[in-house]
């Protein structure tokens, strides 16, 4: 066949030969329908609504001022020194940006089936697009906690903020990294059963609570349960030291965590990942005869 004759293939779509196979190059070239996916997310989340985005700021300020009633108030839970708002905002910001994406992604298969059986894009792209539209909710709630960090800080008793808010971007990246393992890991599970997406839920609601958001982690130290030290038991939680790393950082307030333990939850984000991106592949080959 002469080379007039042949034709010329853009693209290739070929079965995977390894499970554990991220082709970064094929989701760059699908950058564009990233991006759209992600516009798509935000304009959609609160259209035909009334207050639209300020429900953003609303969640989070409601939540903030129902802890200060119930904990704070009732249960006379401390805040180490920290203005109740500021104590709770920090925590409540990180953990729903970290909830927020672990519940969306948790959903890939099941929630995109229709699309996923009519045309062929990396699937990855979905639950990569949930983590980044998540991004503009999280900036918008950060922003609340900026306006109430100065508020207090005109009055006096705003905490001073250290260096160790350098390493945000890194905590950020950390919580998306988690809630992405976790949730592609979710997602291929339930792909076959479905009861196990009510389990997780109900799993993500007291994984909160072990989680220093309403109290403060210094509240647990000398205290057992089951004959475990809950201080050292709670730092297990890769969530506590990514969240405890964020409130020293910008309240200056309690105690670093320590360079170990944020090592711990960078290890496990990576461990985490792997394992999702592995069962993702491996499930993404068949899904579409279970779902």
């Amino acid at each position: 066949m002469s080379q007039n004759n042949q034709e010329n293939w853009t693209t290739v779509i070929k079965p995977r030969n390894k499970l554990f196979e991220v082709n970064l190059k094929e989701i760059w070239d699908y950058r564009d329908l990233l991006m759209l996916f992600v516009k798509r997310d935000i304009i959609t989340s609160y259209k035909q609504t009334i207050l639209g985005p300020l429900w953003w700021i609303i969640q989070p300020a409601m939540t903030v001022i129902m802890y200060m009633v119930v904990f704070g108030g009732i249960a006379g839970i401390p805040t180490d020194g920290i203005p109740q708002p500021l104590f709770y905002l920090s925590g409540v910001c990180m953990w729903q940006y970290f909830s927020t994406c672990l519940g969306s992604t948790s959903g890939t298969f099941t929630g995109n089936a229709g699309l996923f059986g009519k045309v062929y894009f990396p699937r990855l792209i979905m639950p990569l697009e949930k983590v980044i539209s998540s991004l503009v909710r999280f900036g918008i709630q950060l922003f609340l906690f900026v306006i109430v960090y100065v508020y207090f800080a005109t009055q006096g008793v705003a905490p001073t903020p250290n260096w160790y808010l350098l390493l945000f971007p890194l905590l950020v990246v950390m919580l998306a990294g988690l809630a992405l393992g976790f949730g592609i890991l979710i997602s291929s599970m339930t792909t076959k059963y479905r009861d196990l997406s009510i389990l997780f839920s109900f799993i993500l609601h007291l994984w909160m609570y072990a989680t220093p958001i309403v109290y403060p982690l210094s509240q647990v130290k000398g205290k057992t349960a089951a004959g475990f030290d809950l201080y050292t038991l709670m730092h297990y939680n890769p969530v506590t030291p990514v969240l405890e790393a964020f409130k020293y950082g910008a309240l200056g307030a309690g105690e670093f965590i320590g360079w170990g333990w944020l090592a711990y939850s960078f290890g496990f984000m990576l461990v985490l990942l792997a394992l999702g991106i592995l069962i993702f592949n491996k499930v993404q080959r068949s899904f579409m005869d279970t779902v």
